[in-house]
C-alpha cells in the first residue's frame, strides 16, 4: 500500500480539480494505494477521496507561496505511513505512475527546468516516506522570517535543506514536463502551432499560468504566454 496526497486550502482551486487528479490517479496507479486531499473545504470532493483536515501550520498573512506545503513534513501526518506521493492538484497525468514509486531515492522530486544549474526543485510531484522528514517543517516553523529572507518560495526552502542532507534525488527530466516550457512553442510561434506532448511525459506541470483548463480553450495571458486552444488535454484531465 502507497499513499497518494494532495492539498486543497483556500478558493483558488475548486474541487473538479481534487475530482479530476483521483480519477486520473485510478487510471494510472496499478499498484494498491490511498488517495488522500488535505483541504480546509471538503464540498464537492467525489467518493473514494479520503478526506484529511490540512495539517496545522500557523502561517502570517502574505503572499502564501507554497509555504503550506510543508506540513506534509508533519509527524505523525495524519494516519500515514510509507512511500508517499504528493501531486499538485492541477498536473495532468498523461503516463504510468508505478514508476514513481520504484525509481530509487529517498527523497525525489522534479529538477526546475527554466535554471536547471541550480539545486532548486519544483514541488509539483514528489515522493518521501510519511513521517520521515519532519526536521524540515520544525525548522521552517521556528525560522519563518529568516527562512523566507533567504529563499524566494517553499520548494526552494525544500531542496536546499534536503540537498544539505544528501537525500535529494531528481526525476528523470523527460518524466514531468512543464507546459510552459515542455509543451509550448516559444514566441512567435506559440501564436501558429498548438502545444505537444513530449515522448515518455507522465505528468504535465501547470506552474504559473496557464492552468489546464485555460490552455484547453486557448486562454493565456501576455504575448509570450499565448496559447492556442489545446483539446488534447481533455484526454487525460478527467
Amino acid at each position: 500500500m502507497v499513499n497518494v496526497i494532495s492539498m486543497k486550502w483556500g478558493t483558488k482551486y475548486g474541487p473538479e480539480f481534487v475530482n479530476k487528479l483521483h480519477s486520473m490517479v485510478s487510471r494510472h496507479l496499478r499498484r494498491p494505494h490511498r488517495f488522500v486531499c488535505f483541504t480546509d473545504d471538503a464540498a464537492g470532493l467525489a467518493p473514494g477521496i479520503e478526506v484529511k483536515p490540512l495539517p496545522a501550520m500557523d502561517l502570517p498573512p502574505g503572499k502564501e507561496r507554497g509555504w503550506r506545503k510543508l506540513s506534509t513534513f508533519s509527524a505523525p501526518l495524519a494516519d500515514l505511513t510509507g512511500p508517499t506521493l504528493f501531486l499538485d492538484i492541477d498536473v495532468v497525468i498523461t503516463g504510468d505512475l508505478d514508476p514513481f514509486f520504484e525509481y530509487p531515492g529517498e527523497f525525489c522530486i522534479i529538477h526546475d527546468w527554466q535554471k536547471p544549474w541550480r539545486i532548486t526543485g519544483n514541488s509539483s510531484v514528489y515522493r518521501f516516506n510519511a513521517n520521515a522528514h519532519p526536521d524540515i517543517l520544525d525548522y521552517f516553523l521556528k525560522n519563518m522570517e529568516r527562512v523566507k529572507g533567504e529563499v524566494r518560495h517553499e520548494q526552494a526552502y525544500l531542496t536546499r535543506e534536503i540537498h544539505k542532507q544528501g537525500k535529494l534525488t531528481y526525476w528523470p527530466k523527460e518524466w514531468c514536463v512543464s507546459f510552459k516550457y515542455g509543451c509550448m512553442p516559444k514566441f512567435p510561434l506559440n501564436y501558429l502551432l498548438t502545444p505537444k506532448l513530449p515522448p515518455g511525459a507522465k505528468v504535465v506541470v501547470f506552474h504559473g499560468l496557464p492552468n489546464p483548463d485555460d490552455a484547453v480553450v486557448g486562454k493565456g495571458r501576455g504575448i509570450l504566454r499565448h496559447v492556442r486552444p489545446t483539446p488534447w488535454i481533455n484526454d487525460y484531465w478527467h
